[in-house]
C-alpha cells in the first residue's frame, strides 16, 4: 500500500477510534444540548481559564436571564457582569456584551457562520470563532485549546518549549497543522469536542490515564511530557472593611427590624483590577491589628496571590480608615447578592453570613 494511502487509513482509524470512545465518555453538560450559535458561544467564553464544574452552574443562570443574543445586546453592562459574578476574567463579559451589540445593530442579530467572519467580532480569537464555527454549523477547522495542545504534543512526541528563539511560535504551527490533519471532516464539531474532553479527562496535565486512552496504540510519549515552568505566582497583602448599619423600615409597620445595609465601592480602571465592578471599601494600611481583624482571605488573579485582612469598621470611622476615590453606596444585602461584585466581595460577604439570595429575575419582554 502507498505511503499516503497508509497514512490516509491510519488516521482514518484514529478518527474512528476517537469518536467511539467520545460517543461512550461524553460528559452531559448542559451547552451540549444546544446546537445553537448563541449558545455555544457563551459557553466557550466562560469556559476559557475556569473550570467546567464552575461554568456549569454559572452557564445555566446566564442562559435563564439571557436566552437570546438580543436580550444580551439589550441589558445594560452592570447586569451582564453580575451574571458573570464568579467566574473571574471580566474583560470577557464585556467584550460578550459589546459583540451581541455589535451584531444586533449591524447584523441583523446572527452571529457570523464561518470562523473568517467570527474572528472580526470583540472578543472572539481563533479558538472560539474554530469552536462556534464547527459546532454550530459544521466548518470543516480545528480547535486548538489548551487540552488539544497536551493531546498532540504527546501523541507526536513533542516537548513544549521554552519560548526561546522562536520555538514556541514554531511548536504552534506543528501543533495546528497536525490538529488540521487529524480533524474529521465530516464530524467537525464532534471531532473538536472529543479532543477537547480527551485532554480534560484522560491525558491530564498530570497522571494521564493512557490505558484508556484511543490514541494510545500509537502515542510517542505514553505519560506526561515536558513543559515549561510556570511564572512564579507573586503575592501581595490588601485589606478592606466591612461596613454595615440597620437603616430603618419605611413602613412604622416594620420599624422594629429595619434593613441592614452593606458599603459598597465602585473603583475606576486606574485604581482597581476589577474596575466597574463593586467591592468593599480599601483600607489605607493593609496592616490590621488583630484585634480588629475579621477574617483573612487568600484570592488569585492571574499570576498574583492576593492575601486579604476584612475588619469591621463603623460608619463614624470610615473617614479615618478607608482610602478615598471611589463611588460608594449603601445597598440592602439583597441587593448586594445580585450585583456585579468582584469574588474577593463576594467571598468575604458569604463567609460573614451577610448574602441573601436574590430572586431570579424573569426574562425580558423582547
Amino acid at each position: 500500500m502507498p505511503k499516503t494511502e497508509a497514512d490516509s487509513a491510519r488516521i482514518a482509524a484514529l478518527r474512528t477510534r476517537l469518536l467511539n470512545w467520545y460517543a461512550r465518555n461524553r460528559r452531559d453538560l448542559p451547552w451540549r444540548q444546544s446546537a445553537a450559535p448563541y449558545a455555544i458561544w457563551v459557553s466557550e467564553i466562560m469556559l476559557q481559564q475556569t473550570r467546567v464544574a464552575v461554568v456549569i452552574e454559572r452557564y445555566q443562570a446566564f442562559m435563564a436571564r439571557f436566552p437570546t443574543l438580543l436580550s444580551l445586546a439589550l441589558a445594560p453592562e452592570q447586569d451582564v457582569l453580575a451574571l458573570w459574578s464568579g467566574l473571574g476574567y471580566y474583560r470577557r463579559a464585556r467584550m460578550l456584551h459589546k459583540a451581541a451589540q455589535f451584531v444586533a445593530e449591524n447584523l441583523g442579530g446572527n452571529l457570523p457562520t464561518s470562523a473568517g467572519q467570527l474572528r472580526t467580532l470583540p472578543g472572539i480569537g481563533v479558538y472560539t470563532a474554530a469552536a462556534i464555527a464547527s459546532i454550530a454549523h459544521g466548518e470543516p477547522v480545528a480547535v486548538v485549546d489548551g487540552n488539544v495542545e497536551r493531546v498532540l504534543c504527546r501523541f507526536a512526541g513533542w516537548s513544549a518549549s521554552s519560548g526561546k528563539s522562536g520555538g514556541a511560535a514554531a511548536l504552534r504551527r506543528k501543533i495546528e497543522n497536525l490538529a488540521a490533519k487529524l480533524l474529521a471532516p465530516s464530524r467537525p464539531g464532534d471531532f473538536n469536542q472529543a479532543m477537547m474532553e480527551l485532554g480534560a479527562l484522560v491525558c491530564t496535565p498530570r497522571n494521564p490515564l493512557c490505558a484508556d486512552c484511543p490514541f494510545a496504540a500509537e502515542c510517542k510519549t505514553r505519560g506526561e511530557h515536558k513543559t515549561p515552568r510556570r511564572a512564579k505566582m507573586t503575592s501581595r497583602a490588601v485589606a478592606y472593611a466591612l461596613v454595615v448599619r440597620m437603616k430603618p423600615a419605611a413602613s412604622r409597620r416594620h420599624s422594629i427590624c429595619g434593613v441592614r445595609q452593606v458599603l459598597l465601592e465602585q473603583r475606576s480602571e486606574y485604581q482597581s483590577v476589577m474596575p466597574g465592578l463593586w467591592e468593599l471599601p480599601q483600607l489605607r494600611s493593609a496592616e490590621v491589628p488583630p484585634t480588629d481583624l475579621r477574617m483573612t482571605l487568600r484570592h488569585a488573579i492571574m499570576q498574583v496571590n492576593y492575601y486579604a485582612r476584612i475588619r469591621d469598621v463603623a460608619e463614624n470611622e470610615l473617614a479615618s480608615l478607608t482610602a478615598s476615590g471611589g463611588k460608594r453606596r449603601w445597598v440592602s444585602l439583597t441587593e448586594a447578592s445580585g450585583m456585579a461584585l468582584t469574588s474577593l466581595a463576594r467571598k468575604a460577604l458569604t463567609r460573614a453570613h451577610l448574602l441573601t439570595p436574590p430572586l431570579p429575575d424573569p426574562p425580558p419582554k423582547l
